[in-house]
């Protein structure tokens, strides 16, 4: 009996069966996904433009973050000697502060301070494992501490504007902090559904690949995708809102804006619906009559736009 199990035992390690190569496969094939999505993008371009490009004064500003790491941004002070409300501007994944920079001129001139930085593992800032919604609000948590701690900024009158990604991280920092306004550009309403989007776009099978990718992700995340979905974080917050989306948006669907709108708790939350894709920079540029009416009435610096929405 033992000698036909050793025999048994070496067979079985010289001739594996096939749902252990499979398996391996898999999880072969996971770590393969995992690594293709979640690596750094330090390597993509980095706009090399300036707020200097936009005749604006401001100066470069390193904010210590999460493990000894640091943000490198620009900070462009309001005009004048008051302290001023401020906004902290946040970019999507592989995307960078430079980017965003179409927005400050017309937040300049509204005169609100503003903070531009690079998340951990973008532009310019330090390289941190991978990237992810929850490690996006820690960036901008830290960044909102630091602005909140400048001499010229009124930390009473704190707004923060994300895109994308940055969007869904300052929905969920908006559900535990209190700031003045919150302004979501081209957000998900789940990280679950807009991860199976993205595996579809880089043709990864959701099964069984992308069903352990879901699983190691909040693992690795520490959160439920439940936790940090934007659909569900919206619920939390009691200040104005401010959604804005593309309507020809084809990486985050419309409809994901719509499902985070119909969650909102109460009228302190507006939806505005663009025409144009997911990058709205520039359609938001020309737009910023209703951005500004919006901060001005969430910060008490004018009477702003009503609640509700807008689908011009």
């Amino acid at each position: 009996m033992t000698h036909a199990m050793e025999h048994c035992q070496r067979r079985w390690w010289k001739r594996p069966p096939v749902w252990f190569i499979a398996i391996a496969a898999v999880m072969l094939l996971s770590v393969a996904a995992i690594e293709r999505i979640d690596k750094p993008v330090d390597t993509m371009p980095v706009e090399r433009n300036t707020p200097q490009g936009y005749d604006l004064a401001f100066r470069e500003v390193a904010i210590p973050t999460e493990n000894g790491k640091h943000l490198l941004g620009w900070f462009i002070p309001a005009a004048g000697s008051e302290s001023a409300p401020a906004v902290a501007v946040l970019h999507g994944w592989g995307s960078n502060a430079g980017m965003m920079l179409p927005l400050a001129p017309p937040l300049h001139r509204a005169g609100y301070a503003v903070l531009l930085f690079d998340a951990r593992n973008h532009g310019q800032s330090d390289g941190d494992g991978s990237s992810s919604l929850p490690s996006f609000a820690e960036d901008l948590e830290h960044a909102l501490n630091w602005l909140a701690l400048q001499p010229d900024v009124d930390v009473a009158r704190l707004a923060a504007l994300g895109h994308s990604l940055g969007a869904g991280a300052a929905l969920l920092v908006a559900s535990h902090r209190d700031l003045a306004a919150v302004v979501s550009i081209s957000a998900f309403a789940d990280p679950e559904s807009n991860m199976r989007r993205f595996l579809a776009s880089n043709h990864i099978p959701d099964f069984p690949i992308g069903t352990v990718f879901r699983y190691v992700k909040q693992h690795t995340m520490g959160y439920n995708f439940s936790d940090i979905a934007p659909r569900n974080t919206i619920r939390k917050i009691r200040y104005p809102v401010l959604l804005v989306h593309g309507s020809e948006d084809e990486t985050v669907p419309v409809a994901d804006a719509k499902a985070i709108y119909a969650e909102r708790p109460g009228e302190n939350v507006r939806l505005v619906i663009l025409p144009g894709g997911h990058d709205l920079t520039q359609q938001v540029e020309r737009h910023t009559g209703e951005l500004i009416d919006f901060l001005d009435e969430a910060t008490g610096r004018g009477r702003g736009a009503q609640s509700g929405s807008s689908d011009r």
